[in-house]
C-alpha cells in the first residue's frame, strides 16, 4: 500500500490546520477539517481557506471522495458543504456527534427539521471502522474527551488527530465542553500512544509560542516523551487534576456559538427563513 501525499493548510485566524490526503495511485483525496471563514462581527462568511483547497484539489487533478471531520469544532466553522457543493465527496465524523447535536439542540432549542441522529452527516464512523482513499486503507479511532465525538483517522502512518494532542510544548485539549472526559481524554490518548512506534501525528491547530515557527506534525516519540500535559508517563491522576485545573481557567472560544450551530449540522447553514435569510441563535445567559 503506498503512503498518501499530504498537504497541509493553515488558517491563521482561528490557527486551525487543514489537511488534503490524497492516493497517488488513484489520485482519490480526502480533505480534512477545512474552514468557513466567518466574522462575528459582519456575521459575514467566506470560503478564503475553501478555495485555496479546492485549488489544490484541482491543480492536481484529485477527485474528492471523503470530506473528514475530526469532531464538531468549537473554534471554527466547517466549510464542509462549500467543497461537497463544487467538487463532491461524502461528508464524514464519528458516531458520537449524537450526543452533541442532542445537548446542543436543547440549548440552541432547535425543531424539526433538525434531528439529533446525524442523518446530516453521510457517513457516522464507529470506532475501529476501515474505509478507503483510493487504495489507502484507512481507521477511525475513538478518541473522547475533549468532545464525545472525537475520532483519529490513521491513513498508513498518519494520524489526524483533531484536538486531542497539541504540539507538545501545548499539551492537550481541554475538557470542560459537554461531553468532555479528562479521564477519557487520557485513555484516548494512551491509545494513540500504544501506535507503532513510526506513527506521525497531524495536528488541527498549532499555537506556537514565541520564536517558534508554525509546526504541523510531530513523530509519536516526540509527544511520548515530551508532551508537557502527557508525556513522560504522567499518571491518569495527576493529568486529570492539571487538565481540570486549566479547564477551569479558560475562555470560551470565540467562536463557539456560530461555530456549533454549523457543525452540528455537518456545515450546513441554518435554514433561511421567509424574508430569504438564514440566522444563527445567541442564546443568553447560558453559557
Amino acid at each position: 500500500m503506498p503512503d498518501a501525499n499530504i498537504q497541509h493548510f493553515h488558517d491563521a485566524p482561528t490557527g486551525t490546520l487543514s489537511y488534503v490526503v490524497a492516493d497517488p495511485l488513484t489520485s482519490k483525496a480526502a480533505v480534512i477539517d477545512p474552514v468557513l471563514g466567518f466574522s462575528v462581527v459582519s456575521g459575514r462568511t467566506d470560503t478564503n481557506q475553501a478555495d485555496v483547497i479546492c485549488q489544490y484539489l484541482e491543480d492536481n487533478k484529485l477527485e474528492l471522495e471523503w470530506i473528514l471531520e475530526t469532531h464538531a469544532h468549537a473554534d471554527h466553522l466547517s466549510a464542509a458543504q462549500t467543497l461537497k457543493s463544487r467538487l463532491g465527496g461524502k461528508v464524514a465524523i464519528g458516531g458520537g456527534i449524537r450526543k452533541v447535536q442532542e445537548h446542543f439542540a436543547s440549548l440552541f432549542n432547535l425543531k424539526a427539521p433538525f434531528r439529533s441522529d446525524g442523518s446530516q452527516f453521510d457517513q457516522l464512523f464507529s470506532d475501529g471502522q476501515v474505509f478507503r482513499i483510493g487504495s489507502i486503507d484507512c481507521r477511525v479511532i475513538a478518541t473522547p474527551g475533549h468532545t464525545s465525538d472525537s475520532v483519529t483517522y490513521l491513513a498508513g502512518s498518519a494520524a489526524f488527530v483533531g484536538d486531542t494532542l497539541f504540539m507538545p510544548d501545548y499539551g492537550t485539549a481541554r475538557c470542560d465542553f459537554p461531553g468532555g472526559d479528562a479521564g477519557l481524554l487520557y485513555d484516548s490518548i494512551q491509545t494513540l500512544f500504544a501506535l507503532p512506534d513510526d506513527t506521525t501525528y497531524y495536528m488541527c491547530h498549532d499555537y506556537p509560542p514565541q520564536g517558534r515557527e508554525l509546526r504541523y506534525c510531530v513523530s509519536i516519540s516526540e509527544q511520548r516523551k515530551s508532551n508537557i500535559h502527557i508525556g513522560a508517563g504522567r499518571s491518569r491522576k495527576d493529568f486529570v487534576a492539571m487538565r481540570q485545573a486549566r479547564d477551569s481557567t479558560l475562555s470560551l472560544p470565540s467562536l463557539i456559538l456560530p461555530a456549533i450551530q454549523i457543525n452540528i449540522r455537518a456545515g450546513h447553514l441554518p435554514a433561511v427563513e421567509d424574508n430569504s435569510v438564514s440566522y444563527l441563535k445567541i442564546p443568553l445567559d447560558q453559557l
